[in-house]
């Protein structure tokens, strides 16, 4: 997502039950039928696409994620702005099918370089490469006879309108990952990676809770306001799952700006870091400590500080990894009672 600046894994028996525990943007119009189509609902609407699709454009680390997990890295015809998310791609997936992708934009790409590359299918979001600026829209892939997929996260709430995100993040990543499954052909590798998903939110789940739930601040960037997330976006579901609370959970939005003051009154626990640049963690650490408000919150005071990358913080497969890192920071910081948690990966920037 580019901000619009202001495995399967070994599954537990119950796994297929668990998924249950998880469980569409803009354009009225689906793409027209090819002789083989599948019908899914994006962004509440149903929507078309050739099926199998081999020839998919991807842009952004999070849903080339989604791909990746569910083994449809053939199905890859081009992806952009995953420059920044390929070590991430490669520690969980494997060098072999990160570096298999054919990279044609380092961010955002032009109308002009989707079509240089005759996809079928364009899967991207609005922020996540859809775009009004860059003339690349959902409508306008249609009318050159690309099907465009929307990120669930990013639906937009109403036509027209800036505000995103229409279902919970869990609920949202569930829906996108058994659509891509379908359109790539991949059914059974979608229920298997939602079932692993699942198992391991419901763990989360019936992990010891604190009586109160911490406060946890996502900061993602900024300087004269904050950059951070709502209910509607995938750190909503993560810090939650986490066994915290997201300081801006009453906010309907996905990403989004608020001030300084906003920040400082919700007094949160612990401040957790997207691995964004052109702000390291370094500085993003600076500015906490020097802003007047701010540097005396006993979270400032205490370095209670977590920073993880971008990939795991947009929605995708790596949530449910990164929910498992918050928890056991959570637990060092003894915000939330310690439990059997084991993070799998460990993906925390220092």
């Amino acid at each position: 997502m580019i901000r619009p600046r202001p495995r399967p894994r070994h599954l537990l028996p119950a796994a297929l039950a668990a998924a249950a525990l998880l469980a569409g943007c803009s354009t009225p119009a689906p793409a027209a039928p090819s002789s083989t189509t599948v019908t899914v609902t994006n962004c509440g609407t149903p929507a078309q696409f050739p099926v199998p699709a081999n020839k998919v454009f991807v842009n952004d680390g999070n849903l080339i994620s989604m791909m990746l997990a569910l083994g449809a890295q053939g199905s890859v015809t081009a992806v952009s702005s995953m420059q920044r998310d390929a070590d991430t791609l490669r520690r969980h997936y494997g060098t072999g099918p990160v570096d298999g992708l054919k990279q044609v934009a380092p961010e955002y790409p032009s109308l002009e370089t989707v079509l240089a590359q005759s996809p079928d299918v364009m899967v991207a979001g609005w922020n996540y490469g859809y775009s009004e600026a860059k003339n690349v829209t959902p409508a306008g892939l249609r009318e050159k006879g690309i099907a465009p997929y929307v990120l669930t996260e990013s639906c937009r709430q109403e036509q027209g309108q800036k505000a995103r995100g229409i279902v919970d993040p869990w609920t949202a990543l569930r829906d996108d990952l058994a659509n891509l499954g379908a359109i790539t052909g991949r059914t059974e590798q979608a229920a298997t990676v939602n079932a692993d998903i699942g198992a391991r939110l419901a763990a989360l789940r019936s992990a010891p809770q604190a009586a109160t739930p911490p406060t946890v601040f996502l900061f993602d960037s900024g300087t004269d306001a904050v950059f951070s997330s709502g209910r509607f976006g995938a750190p909503e579901g993560i810090i939650t799952a986490a066994g915290a609370r997201n300081a801006l959970t009453d906010v309907e939005d996905t990403w989004t700006e608020v001030s300084w003051e906003r920040v400082a009154a919700s007094n949160p626990a612990a401040f957790v870091f997207v691995d964004y640049p052109p702000e390291t963690i370094q500085q993003k650490i600076a500015t906490l400590r020097n802003r007047d408000g701010v540097r005396d919150l006993p979270a400032v005071q205490q370095g209670r500080f977590l920073n993880l990358p971008y990939a795991l913080w947009t929605s995708g497969p790596l949530n449910i990894d990164a929910a498992e890192q918050i928890r056991k920071a959570l637990e060092g910081w003894q915000l939330v009672p310690a439990s059997t948690i084991t993070p799998e990966f460990d993906d925390v920037l220092r």
